[in-house]
């Protein structure tokens, strides 16, 4: 059984994400085979364990999973490794589900997993003993007994911190890290994901040292096995003439999961990653698909790529399938507004897209089907969305895809925009066993491409 260990906190932004990623890029730099994972529907933490790894991250979601395929998931990927990480959300407690259904705990508990608590200790000394022990004793079947405490002040804090823990709890402090800056900079949407990162290599390293000079990280990574490691491989469907798809991949475009793309190959397909801020038009591709990510941080630079917006204007307009979401969505407006900027898009739909200082539409969303044009008649899909962007409409009016139960999407009712053989969505979709979006757009490609 390949160890692991989940790393949650008492709440978000208590320190689990630096640790997480310092801990990661650590092992790997120590020759451990690590797997990373990440609890629930993020894309920015991910990214930055996959640079930390060099390993895809994959995500945990009880939203979009079942319990077997999170254990099947988790088994399947750390296979072979010598130590597997999962970053938690939130608290240790926290989730949708007012029993724990989904919380980080149930999580540690369906995989058997060692729980580190982190604890941002600003403001706290002796209280953080019956912290501890209230965790300790409502988590009474976790694997609970190792905190990292984190934004500690002076020595003096770390000495009554440490004092009140070794003399009122069982718990051992695995490492005290000091107040340090913020190394990846927050944004309207979270941290700055790797692939739009400037200094993400030399980040990584800052987080690195933070963790071997401050933990007692040997206690932290397991002894690694010396017996020889068998890689599972994947069943591929073979086809006589391979699709190619087509996915974004740059500065502008990079939220992606990984077994999404894996599932796209696993059909037969060969995936093409394009860079819609430098190529000067789409390759010979099947079907496209544009993730979410930052266009409107890249606005200036994909409006002075005339020659790639116009490409996919005309390749959508012949019927190109193009599956895009949020981002995607946005690339494929007529304009931005982002501040006092106002920059041209594909102007694929006649709509524009505005930038707002809240978010418009955050956390889970429930769609059902409605005119589908990938011929899904599915109740109940479980996505999420994250966007601060609001559609304003011109004078055209489009079909939609599906019907809001839960979430924002378009317009609080309704999201999956489609002209043609286009939809766009701000909702982000997962391809697992609840639903395998990936298999119904392959089939509608290759029904568009007979």
């Amino acid at each position: 059984m390949v160890q692991s260990l989940l790393i949650s906190s008492t709440r978000k932004s208590s320190g689990k994400t630096i640790i997480s990623i310092g801990l990661s890029g650590l092992a790997n730099n120590l020759g451990y085979d690590i797997q990373t994972f990440k609890k629930g529907p993020d894309f920015i933490d991910p990214s930055w364990l996959t640079l930390a790894s060099r390993r895809p991250c994959y995500n945990l979601d009880f939203n979009t999973m079942s319990s077997e395929e999170i254990k099947r998931m988790y088994t399947e990927k750390s296979h072979g490794m010598d130590f597997s990480l999962i970053e938690g959300t939130k608290g240790l407690f926290d989730g949708i589900l007012t029993d724990g259904g989904d919380s980080n705990a149930e999580l540690a508990g369906l995989l058997k997993s060692n729980v580190l608590l982190v604890i941002d200790c600003e403001g706290i000394t002796r209280g953080v003993a019956p912290l501890l022990e209230g965790y300790k004793s409502f988590g009474k079947k976790l694997k609970l007994n190792k905190v990292i405490l984190n934004n500690v002040s002076t020595s003096r804090h770390e000495s009554k911190l440490v004092s009140a823990i070794s003399r009122y709890t069982d718990f051992r402090v695995l490492g005290v890290i000091p107040s340090i800056k913020n190394f990846i900079v927050e944004r309207h949407l979270g941290l700055v994901p790797t692939f739009q990162h400037p200094q993400k290599k030399k980040v990584l390293s800052s987080l690195v040292s933070i963790i071997k000079n401050n933990t007692d990280y040997k206690k932290l990574l397991p002894l690694r096995s010396k017996s020889q490691k068998k890689v599972i491989k994947p069943h591929v469907t073979k086809k006589k003439t391979p699709i190619v798809v087509g996915v974004a991949s740059d500065a502008a475009f990079g939220f992606y999961y990984p077994d999404d793309i894996e599932e796209i190959e696993r059909q037969g397909c060969r995936v093409k990653k394009i860079n819609l801020i430098r190529e000067a038009r789409l390759p010979t591709i099947d079907g496209l698909f544009i993730g979410g990510g930052f266009p409107e941080t890249q606005a200036q630079k994909l409006q002075q790529n005339n020659s790639m917006k116009k490409s996919i204007y005309n390749a959508i307009n012949r019927g190109l399938p193009v599956y895009a979401e949020c981002g995607g969505l946005m690339y494929l407006a007529n304009r931005i507004k982002f501040g006092k900027s106002l920059t041209k898009m594909c102007n694929v739909f006649d709509i524009d897209i505005e930038m707002n200082e809240k978010p418009v539409g955050r956390g889970y969303t429930i769609l059902d089907t409605d005119k589908h044009p990938w011929s899904m008649k599915n109740k109940n899909i479980h996505a999420h969305e994250f966007h601060y962007s609001s559609v304003k409409f011109n004078k055209k009016r489009y079909k939609y895809a599906y019907n809001v139960k839960r979430g924002y999407g378009i317009n609080g009712k309704k999201d999956g925009l489609i002209y043609k053989n286009t939809i766009a969505s701000f909702s982000h979709l997962r391809s697992t066993s609840k639903l395998n979006w990936a298999k119904y757009f392959i089939k509608f490609i290759e029904q568009n491409n007979g």
